[in-house]
């Protein structure tokens, strides 16, 4: 059985509406289970009652850290990253600092996503490089980096900024990291044609809000 036979099992269930209520957040852990995703992706405000509602399920619980700007100080990433993982999140996806990258500061990028990854204690650490923030060159950096740190996935997108993820930059992702870190596609995939042409193209993971209109397709 590949990727695409098991699909559902390769994305992260997301919901990042400012809006959301813990109705919602009780929905998205529903269809967790149903459809046997990944995880949900939450905000940190919401780790705790989706933790209690997967209890003993399968789909674990995402959270995000210095969201959706990167801009954080990485002290505060770190300390975030270490009450998340407290509040019951197995996994975060991070927005590195790309302000530094783009500066050519690379002690400052690094430090960040290692501040990060020591909060989070062993919980898997995603970077999310805001791909459509950044040349191929700087791309390869970020991804290299980012794996320098410690993270166990390297992103390309928030959804809230612009850029989306594409194959070419998953082929890319993939060539820097290797196969023993995850890549993750996230930003715009509303299609399970989209999702099947981005894992065939090496992502390891899927993040949308549109995982059941993929699924149900």
């Amino acid at each position: 059985m590949d990727k695409i036979d098991k699909l559902a099992s390769y994305i992260d269930h997301t919901l990042l509406s400012v809006t959301a209520v813990p109705a919602d957040i009780e929905q998205l852990c529903r269809e967790a289970v149903q459809y046997d995703f990944a995880s949900v992706c939450v905000h940190p405000s919401h780790i705790a009652r989706a933790t209690e509602l997967l209890a003993g399920e399968k789909p674990i619980v995402c959270s995000v850290i210095g969201f959706p700007s990167g801009s954080t100080l990485s002290e505060v990433k770190m300390l975030e990253a270490m009450r998340a993982v407290e509040k019951g999140a197995r996994e975060l996806d991070m927005v590195v600092n790309i302000g530094a990258l783009k500066a050519g500061d690379r002690k400052a990028f690094l430090n960040d996503i290692f501040m990060t990854v020591e909060g989070a204690g062993g919980v898997p650490v995603k970077a999310i490089i805001e791909t459509g923030l950044l040349d191929d060159e700087q791309k390869k950096i970020a991804c290299d980096l980012a794996v320098t740190a410690g993270a166990s996935f390297v992103k390309t997108c928030t959804g809230f900024a612009p850029g989306c993820a594409c194959v070419d930059d998953i082929k890319l992702m993939r060539s820097v990291v290797g196969d023993d870190i995850g890549v993750k596609a996230s930003g715009g995939i509303k299609t399970y044609e989209q999702a099947q042409e981005l894992l065939q193209a090496g992502a390891s993971r899927i993040g949308t809000s549109s995982s059941l209109a993929i699924i149900r397709r």
